[in-house]
């Protein structure tokens, strides 16, 4: 590996493969600690729904950018990007190995490549006027209207993502450009010496895996969980558009059962998932590793820790 920029490891691919697992298999075997790529993780009190590893899953490894934000306010790329580059900028001069673990791919690529963001200040009266509007008549106005002067925004913020969508809105409300094209128009220097792992699975067992992952963290308290933020009164705000949430407020707003909530999570996950992996696979070059074989999944990581002793040796 290059001896000028500094090394880490980065585990990405779909929700439910065994990303946490790895990472702190792979920082106990090499005096690491992990930065969570998720960016739903980084909000209090979202802790089943974001699958949050436990005390007892870290097993002693220290995990950084992990619930400390106020699951009232926005969380960007760019802040994300500075504060990671910062850990593993910290980390690595310790003489610690950064492992970078997440599925979020922007946030993940944000941080490893040269990705400059033109960060356009706030206009906050504009915002709370699209605040209300969104509050009275729902997100789906606000959307069609920025689809009329973003149309390439469809391939990047869902509907429901009402704080994301008032943002794009406020860009080109300020500059008269859609946020598109304040994007990078090359693909950005690699920043990092990193080992890229991808992890991914047959798809009928993915899917299987969530379903049972889903009815699990029903039955750890998501429910109740997502009761206290609605009661709480957080509504339209970037964390609670997280899988999970979005999906039992609706049940909270009587718009249909908790049944068909949980329903609609195991759904939309597994869409989810499904997108991860056609993202990774066409945004960086990951060295990718079966897990399908979930009985042997000790011996399928051995041989990525052997992968990763190589790589860290050249």
């Amino acid at each position: 590996m290059s001896q000028n920029k500094e090394r880490c490891v980065v585990i990405v691919g779909p929700t439910a493969v065994g990303k946490t697992k790895l990472g702190i298999e792979i920082a106990k075997a090499f005096h690491g600690e992990v930065i969570n790529g998720d960016a739903m993780q980084v909000y209090q009190g979202l802790d089943i729904g974001t699958a949050k590893v436990t005390e007892k899953e870290a097993e002693g490894i220290p995990h950084h950018l992990l619930d400390f934000l106020d699951p009232r306010e926005s969380y960007t790329v760019a802040r994300f990007q500075k504060e990671a580059r910062e850990q593993i900028d910290s980390l690595y001069n310790k003489g610690i190995l950064p492992v970078l673990v997440g599925g979020t791919g922007l946030y993940v690529k944000a941080v490893l490549y040269d990705y400059q963001f033109n960060e356009v200040k706030e206009d906050t009266a504009f915002r709370e006027h699209l605040q209300k509007r969104a509050e009275v008549e729902g997100p789906d106005p606000l959307y069609r209207e920025l689809l009329e002067v973003d149309p390439e925004a469809k391939d990047r913020i869902h509907p429901n993502n009402v704080q994301r969508v008032i943002r794009a809105l406020e860009i080109y409300h300020k500059t008269g450009k859609p946020m598109s094209e304040h994007l990078p128009e090359n693909e950005p220097a690699l920043l990092f010496d990193p080992v890229i792992i991808g992890l991914t699975m047959e798809r009928h067992l993915l899917y299987e895996r969530i379903n049972q992952r889903v009815d699990m963290m029903v039955q750890k308290g998501l429910i109740e969980e997502a009761k206290s933020l609605y009661d709480q009164g957080i509504r339209h705000t970037q964390s609670v558009q997280a899988i999970g949430y979005k999906e039992l407020f609706g049940a909270f707003d009587g718009e249909y059962s908790i049944e068909t909530a949980v329903e609609l999570i195991k759904r939309n996950s597994r869409r989810f998932a499904k997108r991860q992996l056609t993202w990774f696979r066409h945004q960086m070059a990951i060295e990718w590793f079966d897990m399908t074989d979930v009985e042997n999944s000790y011996k399928k990581i051995n041989e990525i820790l052997e992968f990763v002793a190589g790589k860290l040796k050249d």
